[in-house]
């Protein structure tokens, strides 16, 4: 019967794609919205990565939503693990090894830089604060793992995420303030293409970035503890 349904399911999917695609012109996909985003995104947001002028102009709100649902995932993780009583298991675990130290040590700031880089850079190039954000959770998490009986600072991981979100909320409320919708892009939208552009487009990914990265540090970490506890 298991088998049945996975087949029912599979065929209604082909049908249901077969049915679609066979309605749209092979080779003109009908991308009215994205046309009239790409036409419309240089001279109203001033972004060169289209994506940037999506994720954070035209359904700004969507992304708020998306930070307060990795929030609600982080904190809960944070829960879950935080019952157990790994600190004193990890100080009992020994470091690794040299070159995984040593390894660990350079890496740090080129992914610091990078982490930066990308969340700087996202409204030029392909990236933003959602990615950069992982790869600076990255950069303070490789170390853990080298030195397992060190830990980062909750405090200061909280503070970080408590500061992006108030300045990411803060801007758009500012928006709100001018007569505009929420987190409409504020101040000049300056020379395209330069590195201060866009108005507070950068500034925004920038809160994302930190959030996103003070969040995920905090559940990685949270993780490595529970995961040393248990072995």
């Amino acid at each position: 019967m298991r088998n049945l349904a996975t087949l029912l399911f599979l065929g209604g999917l082909v049908f249901l794609l077969a049915a679609i695609t066979g309605t749209l012109p092979f080779g003109h996909p009908p991308m009215l919205v994205g046309q009239a985003i790409q036409q419309a995104a240089k001279p109203e947001v001033g972004a060169a990565n289209v994506v940037t002028a999506v994720v954070l102009g035209y359904r700004g709100l969507d992304t708020l939503g998306e930070l307060a649902i990795l929030f609600a995932a982080a904190t809960a993780g944070g829960l879950v693990l935080g019952g157990v009583q790994a600190k004193g298991r990890n100080n009992a675990l020994p470091a690794a090894g040299f070159v995984l130290r040593a390894g660990t040590d350079v890496l740090f700031p080129l992914l610091l830089i990078a982490g930066l880089y990308v969340v700087i850079h996202g409204h030029l190039t392909p990236g933003g604060g959602f990615q950069g954000g992982v790869i600076l959770a990255a950069a303070f998490f490789l170390p853990l793992l080298a030195r397992p009986s060190e830990s980062l600072s909750h405090i200061w991981l909280s503070v970080i995420e408590g500061l992006a979100g108030t300045a990411f909320i803060a801007l758009g409320l500012g928006a709100l303030y001018n007569g505009d919708a929420f987190l409409t892009p504020l101040f000049d939208k300056g020379m395209f293409g330069e590195l201060v552009s866009s108005g507070s487009l950068p500034l925004l990914y920038l809160a994302v970035g930190l959030k996103v990265g003070a969040e995920l540090s905090s559940l990685l970490m949270r993780l490595a503890h529970d995961d040393g506890a248990a072995s």
